[in-house]
């Protein structure tokens, strides 16, 4: 957790100093982070599996990344990092503590946002709750590289404000008809929202290739045939015991068994090159209280 005396409210200067803020970066901060945002519609797909490993990966390499659990009230991104925040959103939300006050560091130095767990009010906020939490988190904006927010299933006001803001979507699915059809409702009201948000998919937790590209086929079927569009295809992560092991451990598995199947194919997931330009025309929180309205 961060101490509040360690740094100056309105400045944010000591978060700065321990975030590597007094040295040089490679990215340009003025610009704020870049944002990926990761959704399935549906759950049960693994998604939190995925965001997580993806947040491991890219703090790995140096990105200082700040992983948002947006499944408010439901959250598990703690538990698949083997982390115990005293803190989580619906503190922020209420004005309990700060954003800054709420972060937990996790593996390869990332910093998580809780979601909470067990919270009716986390679970269905309102727009003006919401307008506090974008508010609150703002400023975090300028003290990381990657901000990856990690959606629950559903399309709530919180979900669709992001779909508006962002600039960068990664839609995680399964191959089971179901999943399908939910992250292609996902992806259509993304597009609806968002005509130009960049989009790609991930077919999750597959027995096999094939069955893999099935599901690519019928998603992409039924996109262009209906919207006239499609995402862009970045690849399947198989069924894999590791991921079960991993999740018992408490440990990203891209980080406990890289070489297994599912440790390779999310670590190709990360390499996604949208991910790299992810970023949006002005402060993507300002334009996430702007969709609310």
């Amino acid at each position: 957790m961060i101490d509040k005396a360690r740094y100056d409210k309105p400045r944010f200067g000591a978060i700065r100093r321990l975030f590597g803020g007094d040295r040089p970066l490679e990215s340009d901060h003025s610009l704020g982070a870049r944002v990926l945002c990761i959704a399935s519609g549906k759950g049960g797909t693994g998604k939190s599996v995925v965001a997580t490993n993806l947040a491991s990966l890219r703090a790995s390499r140096g990105e200082k990344v700040l992983l948002v659990d947006f499944d408010a009230g439901l959250a598990n991104a703690h538990l698949l990092l083997g982390l115990a925040p005293r803190f989580d959103m619906g503190h922020v939300i209420s004005g309990d503590v700060e954003a800054a006050d709420a972060l937990i560091e996790g593996p390869e130095g990332l910093m998580l946002l809780s979601g909470g767990v067990g919270r009716h009010a986390l679970a269905n906020p309102t727009r003006r709750e919401l307008d506090r939490l974008f508010r609150a988190l703002r400023p975090l904006e300028q003290e990381f590289d990657l901000v990856i927010i990690d959606h629950g299933a559903g399309l709530g006001y919180g979900t669709v404000a992001h779909l508006a803001a962002t600039s960068t979507l990664l839609i995680v699915t399964n191959p089971e008809v179901t999943a399908l059809s939910d992250s292609y409702a996902l992806y259509k009201r993304a597009t609806m929202v968002n005509p130009h948000v960049v989009t790609g998919l991930v077919v999750n937790r597959c027995p096999t290739e094939a069955q893999a590209n099935a599901g690519w086929d019928r998603f992409r079927g039924a996109s262009e045939r209906f919207l006239g569009h499609s995402p862009e295809y970045i690849g399947w992560v198989p069924s894999d015991d590791a991921v079960l092991q991993s999740v018992h451990e408490r440990r990203p598995v891209s980080l406990t068994r890289p070489q297994s199947p599912a440790g390779v194919a999310i670590r190709t997931v990360s390499e996604w090159g949208p991910i790299d330009k992810a970023r949006t025309s002005r402060a993507f929180y300002e334009k996430a209280r702007k969709a609310l309205r």
